[in-house]
């Protein structure tokens, strides 16, 4: 087992795991940046869905997790300090969605005491079980997940990094194109815009608000603007340079008739310079394609752009179930790390295995239990940890970074290796993911993911037409 603090085979990254020598400078590690940009043609972000790392990977040997966590409880002789141990349950991938907002993140976070995740309302024992106020304190069986350990065994395995805030899915797939939420030097948007019928981004027709967090007022609920957002995304610098991308997403049906796009779940629908321009159903995945048959015909064509997010169908994400009050539609969370072992054994076996850099992470922690603090960089969090996988044919077999990473990390990479320059404070600041690579190898020879669905299972699975996150 190797452990990396994410600086071999980079010149210019301080062995302190600080990042490349220059953060926050365009281009600072030139011929890092060349050997990068010769050996990766291609980045592929796949989005899964709500997991902590304790969740996913508490028992990974060599990584900090953990089966024990703390609660609060109160002071007595039983509890003279006030917190608790409290054992993680071992479950299957598929349980109950759990609240995670930026109100649950202060609650669960407790001023950094990590002890608050007992003390959320989770609408009571009758959903979660008799052991309702334990109910985030658990971790998925390995087996359930044998796909996800098998790429983590194979190619690399992050285990600080970190959201860019603690709270939700919206958030969290901005910060993936974006960065940040920030709105200025002193506000972000935090959670979930407000939406009549689920209707998301430009596209909600009900004067849909943001929530806010600012650096004087905190956390101000429903105060932010329409979420229809001007900022600059990594889009900008990638049509600047002429490079390719793509988002992939769900089509789901429209609910006003054709020609709109209610219930869409979308970072780039909140987007206002991509939404109504060209790049509209082109970039962005048109309402009769699915990620689960596009992205398989682009690999197989030739035609994969330099950068992709893969956002898959709710049934494929790895999202927990809603409790049963919610009378949500039945779906099986197990084929989560079947869908992203299949998509990386698409590309291992392709023409694509050399040039390709496959990213895996998890968009927000879920309300799940996590044991690790996360550093608080400025007023927005950072948030909980969320698992990261990184694979390719440069990337070291049992490589385990302890980095302090962000999704900005990810975009930092991607601007590093083109040359992009960056975007906004976040990606200024972050240490990029290029410390899980050695370029100063050859490309490791790929070896198949074993998985319990198959590629074909993917490619005729019936779309579930449901966005993929409803908190």
């Amino acid at each position: 087992m190797t452990s990396f603090l994410a600086c071999a085979g980079i010149a210019g990254c301080s062995a302190s795991g600080s990042g490349i020598a220059g953060a926050g400078q365009p281009l600072p590690a030139q011929a890092a940046r060349a050997a990068a940009t010769r050996k990766i043609q291609h980045v592929i972000i796949i989005v899964q869905e709500n997991r902590t790392f304790d969740n996913l990977f508490a028992t990974f040997p060599g990584a900090d997790g953990t089966k024990v966590g703390i609660g609060k409880c109160a002071v007595s002789k039983s509890c003279p300090t006030g917190q608790t141990t409290i054992r993680l349950k071992s479950v299957r991938l598929g349980n109950f969605d759990l609240p995670h907002g930026h109100g649950d993140f202060l609650v669960e976070y407790d001023g950094g005491k990590m002890d608050g995740f007992n003390q959320m309302d989770l609408g009571g024992s009758g959903e979660y079980g008799v052991l309702a106020l334990e109910y985030p304190y658990q971790y998925v069986n390995p087996k359930y997940i044998k796909p996800y350990w098998d790429l983590a065994k194979q190619f690399g395995l992050a285990d600080h990094m970190f959201q860019t805030q603690g709270s939700g899915s919206f958030v969290g797939h901005q910060d993936l194109i974006a960065g940040s939420t920030s709105l200025n030097a002193n506000q972000s948007i935090t959670d979930e815009p407000s939406a009549g019928n689920g209707i998301w981004g430009c596209d909600s027709t009900f004067k849909s608000t943001t929530s806010l967090i600012s650096k004087t007022a905190g956390y101000e609920r429903g105060q932010g603007p329409f979420p229809c957002l001007k900022y600059k995304t990594l889009r900008d610098s990638l049509d600047a340079a002429h490079l390719s991308w793509k988002y992939y997403e769900p089509a789901f049906p429209p609910e006003g008739g054709p020609g709109t796009t209610a219930w869409l779940w979308s970072a780039f629908d909140a987007i206002k310079a991509v939404r109504y321009g060209p790049e509209w159903g082109t970039n962005v995945n048109g309402p009769t394609s699915t990620p689960e048959t596009s992205i398989f015909t682009d690999i197989d064509n030739g035609t994969l752009p330099a950068v992709s997010w893969l956002i898959p169908d709710l049934q494929n994400s790895d999202h927990p179930q809603n409790p049963p009050k919610y009378k949500h539609p039945v779906w099986t969370p197990d084929t989560g790390p079947s869908w992203v072992a299949s998509v990386v054994n698409a590309v291992g076996t392709s023409a694509l295995w050399k040039n390709t850099a496959i990213v895996v992470i998890w968009d927000d922690w879920g309300g799940f239990y996590d044991h690790v603090a996360p550093p608080q960089l400025d007023y927005q969090g950072l948030g909980f940890r969320v698992p990261m996988i990184v694979v390719s044919a440069y990337t070291p077999a049992g490589t385990i970074s302890h980095t302090q990473y962000e999704p900005a990390s990810i975009l930092r990479f991607i601007e590093n290796n083109w040359g992009l320059g960056q975007i906004g404070v976040n990606d200024r600041r972050a240490t990029g993911i290029d410390g899980m690579f050695d370029f100063s190898k050859p490309p490791r020879k790929f070896g198949k993911i074993p998985a319990e669905y198959s590629r074909d299972f993917f490619m005729h699975q019936k779309p579930s037409g449901l966005p993929i996150d409803a908190e």
